[in-house]
């Protein structure tokens, strides 16, 4: 082979090689990529995993959470029309302010009706009272004199009665001379006649004093006429006071037909309409107060472990997923959610499926400018570090 050919091959091996190693080159670049596109892939991957288990180390993670408030159920405690419903749903409402009024007209009328009764009874009390007054005085009056008059004819009779008894015994000790002739019939007679004298003075202030004790006994007979104007005043006085306590009760029905608002918030529901017929315990409307919201979550019995009453926790609102708010678990609920269903779950099939139960921990969290609402859903962090 002459040395034109041998050139010749030389160039040709050349450019064979050439094209060869520029073929590889693309292939290499493409798995370069591809290796950076996988070790970014596992970086990233990496980063998730380590965010995920650090955050499951420190955090109890729940989204079965939501707003709760104090929804308060506004009823009637008595039947009638309703005559007028200056609210409406989302008005602000402060304490006391009504919100409903029942007709309440027949009740006005019964009021009057029983003060009527409960003036007549009054009068007639305040006559009676009058009335026994005047016949206490009199009575007493009585009694006064009669027993001034039994005294003084005891006393009349306490000092005839050693007088007769002087004059019995003269008569005696005189009648003995007169026997014996020693005194004269004229003396005697006199003598007999003193005697005769005193004696009937005597029988006759006996008979005045028992006079005077039966004056006395009729007085004092008439002063139980108090007693029974007495039993007739107490009668009146309890007619008096269960006449007061109905209408006392009256004024309560009358006052129960203007329901005012119980707290300080806002309407949520509204259930009748002005004009129409309302029972007793019937719901009136819905209301809550937007300042006293916190967040009940369940969390699963598993995790249930790991938090305490104090624990920080960091709430994400569906509504508003820009925005943090802050919390503190205040209580632990002492027994599982499904414990307290309507609707109880037995298995008498014998097939059992065992379901992670949850128990409600409630997260206190501050209101700002009315943004959480009752029934919101919150995802909740709960710092167990």
């Amino acid at each position: 082979m002459s040395d034109e050919d041998q050139d010749k091959d030389k160039e040709e091996s050349s450019e064979t090689e050439e094209e060869s190693s520029s073929a590889k080159r693309p292939s290499r670049r493409r798995f370069g990529v591809r290796y950076l596109i996988i070790g970014l892939v596992v970086i990233v991957g990496g980063i998730f995993a380590f965010r995920e288990v650090h955050q499951r180390l420190i955090y109890v993670y729940e989204y079965d959470a939501r707003i709760a408030g104090d929804m308060v159920t506004v009823s009637s405690r008595v039947a009638g029309w309703v005559t007028a419903l200056p609210v409406t749903e989302g008005q602000l409402i402060n304490a006391d302010q009504m919100l409903v009024k029942i007709d309440d007209r027949e009740s006005k009328l019964l009021v009057k009706q029983l003060e009527a009764q409960r003036d007549a009874i009054k009068a007639q009390r305040d006559r009676l009272v009058t009335q026994r007054s005047l016949v206490d005085v009199q009575t007493k009056s009585r009694v006064n004199t009669q027993l001034a008059a039994v005294n003084a004819a005891a006393a009349t009779v306490d000092a005839l009665k050693p007088q007769l008894e002087n004059a019995r015994s003269n008569f005696k000790r005189e009648e003995s001379l007169f026997k014996k002739k020693v005194i004269s019939r004229r003396q005697f007679d006199q003598t007999r006649t003193t005697m005769q004298q005193v004696d009937g003075e005597y029988r006759t202030s006996v008979a005045e004093l028992e006079e005077a004790r039966n004056r006395l006994r009729e007085a004092r007979a008439d002063q139980q006429q108090l007693a029974v104007l007495d039993s007739e005043i107490e009668i009146l006085v309890h007619e008096e006071n269960e006449l007061n306590a109905q209408i006392e009760r009256q004024r309560l029905d009358r006052a129960d037909r203007t329901i005012g608002s119980p707290v300080n918030g806002v309407v949520d529901r509204v259930f009748v309409e002005e004009g129409e017929y309302v029972t007793p315990g019937q719901r009136l409307l819905l209301a809550h107060d937007p300042k006293k919201v916190w967040i009940d979550a369940n969390v699963k019995e598993t995790d249930i472990r790991k938090v305490k009453i104090g624990q920080t926790v960091d709430v994400t609102v569906d509504a508003f997923p820009d925005k943090k708010f802050a919390g503190k678990v205040i209580a632990i609920g002492n027994a599982a959610t499904s414990e307290f269903a309507l609707l109880p779950t037995p298995n008498p099939s014998g097939n059992f499926t065992k379901i992670t139960q949850r128990l409600r921990v409630r997260v206190a969290i501050d209101q700002e400018q009315n943004l959480l609402r009752p029934g919101m859903m919150v995802e909740v962090f709960i710092d167990v570090r």
